[in-house]
């Protein structure tokens, strides 16, 4: 008998290391493609995720209805907050910031409030700290909670012109510093040149 070897329970002898990770490593490769998902299905599951998002209602200060749809061809930073919400209120100034640095025909911030309390409670906190750049937008049913998986605010989402999420970030950030207005650049770039890739031909 030789020392180091662990017993095999099955057959009453010994099953060298090497040879039990063998077999555990090609049982966890067989399962992994087994119920790993296809690309097909990655695909699909990211087309319906876009089309929910582009999908999720809501209304502005006057009481038009919205959807992020409607926002199409530019890039929108949402961001998903409430005045009831204390890090979500010391971050509206630097978003204000944001939108008075980035904004035009290409991008927006969409600052969505899911106050129950609706127009009345944002105008007035609007009001009361200075914002001058964001518009309001209003989802007083909070649905873009279960739309977009958010579980906590303030929930932030980067959105390229095709209505792809391709950043999220959860609680505040100081948006309008040169840092962050950087970062969102790159990644505004990045999804661009990676859209605008071409497609290689099918292999036969």
């Amino acid at each position: 008998m030789r020392p180091g070897l662990p017993l095999s329970a099955s057959s009453g002898g010994y099953l060298p290391l090497v040879a039990l990770s063998a077999v555990v490593l090609a049982i966890s490769v067989a399962l992994s493609l087994l119920l790993a998902p296809s690309q097909a299905n990655r695909d699909a599951a990211g087309a319906e995720s876009v089309e929910a998002a582009l999908q999720l209602q809501f209304k502005d200060a006057d009481g038009k209805a919205l959807s992020l749809a409607d926002f199409r061809g530019r890039a929108v930073l949402l961001n998903v907050w409430a005045t009831w919400c204390g890090p979500c209120r010391k971050e509206m100034p630097a978003l204000d910031r944001l939108q008075a640095k980035l904004s035009g025909t290409d991008f927006e911030v969409i600052a969505l409030s899911i106050d129950r309390g609706g127009l009345g409670v944002v105008e007035r906190f609007f009001d009361e700290i200075g914002i001058a750049n964001l518009a309001i937008y209003l989802d007083e049913s909070a649905a873009a909670m279960s739309v977009l998986g958010i579980t906590g605010i303030p929930t932030t989402l980067l959105i390229d012109p095709d209505g792809q999420e391709i950043r999220r970030w959860a609680g505040p950030a100081e948006w309008d510093s040169p840092a962050m207005e950087t970062l969102i650049r790159d990644e505004l770039d990045l999804a661009t040149a990676a859209s605008t890739e071409p497609t290689p031909p099918t292999q036969r």
